[in-house]
């Protein structure tokens, strides 16, 4: 009577699978952004033919070195990375002309390296920002553009990066 139609058997069409990976590997190529950026970026000063060189007074300059360990010493004494931005906040008022010398070893961890650079940082922005409040009322991130070269004229950032040592061992 009736007979059963053999189904056939079901199958994922595969031929195009290969097409689809490769246009989805294409898309995120070039969808994709690749940082290259290495290393810390410094702005340095223009290079100065014949410059002469000045001496400078030993009261006015900071030793602040960092081992190889993570120990910051500030003129020969250990103090805390949170403690750096006070100290030398509290010591640029007393000296306005203080240079501060930055010097590591060439095994210092990267993130103390850059925790350190941060603090000395944010000692020379609180500076400005409490000089701009005295002198034209407003922070320094709302000062036009002619305030902020005043403030940079008036509270230079004085951070002489020294060359770094090998760890003495």
């Amino acid at each position: 009577m009736f007979r059963k139609r053999k189904k056939p058997p079901v199958e994922i069409p595969t031929s195009s699978m290969a097409d689809i990976s490769f246009l989805l590997l294409l898309f995120f190529l070039v969808t994709t952004t690749i940082d290259i950026d290495t290393g810390i970026d410094l702005v340095l000063p223009p290079w100065v033919d014949n410059a002469e060189q000045v001496q400078v007074k030993s009261d006015n300059i900071a030793n602040l070195l960092v081992n190889e360990v993570g120990d910051v010493l500030l003129d020969e004494k250990i103090i805390g990375i949170p403690q750096i931005k006070p100290e030398i906040i509290a010591r640029i008022k007393a000296n306005p002309k203080l240079i501060i010398s930055y010097k590591t070893v060439r095994d210092t961890p990267y993130n103390i390296y850059i925790s350190v650079m941060d603090q000395l940082k944010l000692a020379y922005r609180a500076l400005r920002d409490e000089y701009s409040k005295e002198k034209f009322g407003v922070p320094a991130e709302e000062a036009t553009e002619e305030q902020i070269q005043e403030i940079r004229k008036a509270i230079p950032q004085r951070i002489s990066l020294a060359e770094p040592t090998q760890a003495e061992g």
